[in-house]
């Protein structure tokens, strides 16, 4: 398609547009009386309209049942979070009795651990991406400690070339084959936070496996942005946060994928909980644990329905439009996105770098810039005109537009600001 950097263009392009009028099943903060231009759906989606509805009937569930909401609400609270396990296995390409929710992401990671970080003899080390997201780094480090062994030693991480932004798959397979057989686990995010590049997950997850090694993936940038088939690439696990690209609400509750070849193992390493117990015999409070047969086994407690709801409310759009779709608006929006950034560029004395890749494979709803020759004045001149975007030092802002709620109208707007807050400082 042959973009133009116009209103009317953009414009004509949201008309066409199937899923624009999801826009208004969403409710946008505002700034000087106007709706913001959103970008930020990679660290928290907006909130969906339908969600209160979800947790207004378990308050009234809880003020009319009391306890007895646990078995006679009209979406009962002792399996409510079984009702997430479908339309989220579409979402990650799982068996839904592949799929649980629980806790929140780290938690989830380091609970599984448990089952797939077995260090023993000269296998011991873990394989991770230099700079991946903080949480994972101290996850990972802490595992480690706690196993008896110094983190120098024990994690390895992928790096990218001197000079370069992204991190290459050749590299990347090179160091699995080099640790060899004292790789335990690849612990890798599918889409890397700070550069928005998407890794060959079936690939790797083949190469670990090759290796003799355990695969995991943290999907908290991936799920509900890119294309997962985590069964077919037999993924060994992975867990997602569900408060960036599935609009739940912030800190909520996290996603888990266990594969089923693990399913219905009494003898797995796995810290457990009574939730995790055969449904059927759970309140005979035996004293012996017999796991669920699938993805629940993994659980410890009775869920946080109130959490969950809006969780829920917001899997109900997912399910209506399918990813397939979201995904064919993530490309043109994200490429239109790329064309006016580069419109822009030759338009003000600046120079814009995206470090994201530009092929759309390596890619999902994120472009990270690097915004040569400006500060963070310039963010701030963004955010006080109502664009609200992701800083990150020293010079980078992350834009995520997401399919579900931003327009290209916003996308050519986005440019205006951007133009003008430049401008302003000649």
């Amino acid at each position: 398609m042959n973009f133009e950097n116009t209103l009317d263009f953009a414009q004509k392009l949201d008309k066409e547009d199937k899923l624009n009028a999801y826009r208004d099943k969403f409710i946008f903060p505002k700034v000087n009386s106007k709706e913001v231009i959103y970008f930020t759906g990679n660290s928290l989606g907006l909130q969906p309209k339908n969600a209160a509805d979800y947790v207004n009937d378990i308050m009234k569930d809880w003020a009319e049942l009391a306890v007895e909401g646990h078995f006679y609400a009209e979406k009962p609270w002792w399996d409510y979070h079984e009702r997430l396990a479908e339309p989220l296995a579409k979402i990650v390409g799982a068996k839904p009795s592949e799929v649980t929710v629980m806790n929140t992401l780290t938690v989830n990671l380091h609970l599984l651990m448990v089952t797939f970080y077995r260090p023993h003899g000269k296998r011991f080390k873990i394989i991770c991406e230099e700079k991946a997201f903080p949480s994972d780094q101290y996850m990972i480090k802490s595992q480690v400690r706690f196993h008896g062994y110094d983190p120098n030693d024990a994690i390895v991480e992928l790096k990218k070339r001197e000079g370069e932004h992204h991190f290459r798959k050749e590299d990347i397979l090179k160091t699995i084959e080099e640790v060899g057989d004292e790789c335990a686990l690849i612990l890798i995010g599918g889409v890397n936070y700070y550069n928005g590049q998407v890794f060959d997950m079936k690939a790797i997850t083949e190469a670990g496996h090759d290796i003799g090694a355990y695969v995991g993936w943290d999907l908290a940038h991936a799920a509900g942005n890119i294309k997962l088939d985590l069964h077919d690439w037999n993924v060994d696990f992975a867990a997602w946060c569900s408060y960036k690209y599935m609009n739940s609400g912030p800190g909520n509750a996290s996603g888990c994928f266990i594969h089923e070849r693990f399913h219905g193992l009494k003898d797995i390493p796995r810290f457990e909980g009574w939730w995790g117990t055969n449904k059927d015999d759970r309140f005979l409070m035996k004293p012996e644990f017999e796991p669920m047969p699938d993805a629940d086994a993994w659980q410890l407690s009775n869920a946080p329905v109130l959490a969950l709801a809006p969780y829920l409310a917001s899997l109900q759009l997912f399910q209506e439009v399918g990813m397939e779709a979201l995904i064919a608006k993530r490309n043109l929006i994200v490429a239109y996105l790329e064309f006016v950034l580069h419109e822009i560029d030759k338009e003000v004395d600046s120079t814009f770098e995206i470090i994201t890749p530009s092929n759309q494979e390596e890619r999902g709803t994120q472009l990270s810039v690097f915004l040569h020759g400006e500060g963070r004045s310039l963010f701030e001149y963004l955010m006080k005109n109502g664009v609200i975007t992701d800083w990150r030092e020293p010079n980078v802002i992350r834009l995520a537009p997401a399919p579900f709620y931003c327009s290209f109208e916003d996308m050519f707007n986005f440019g205006q600001i951007l133009k003008q807050g430049i401008l302003s400082k000649a």
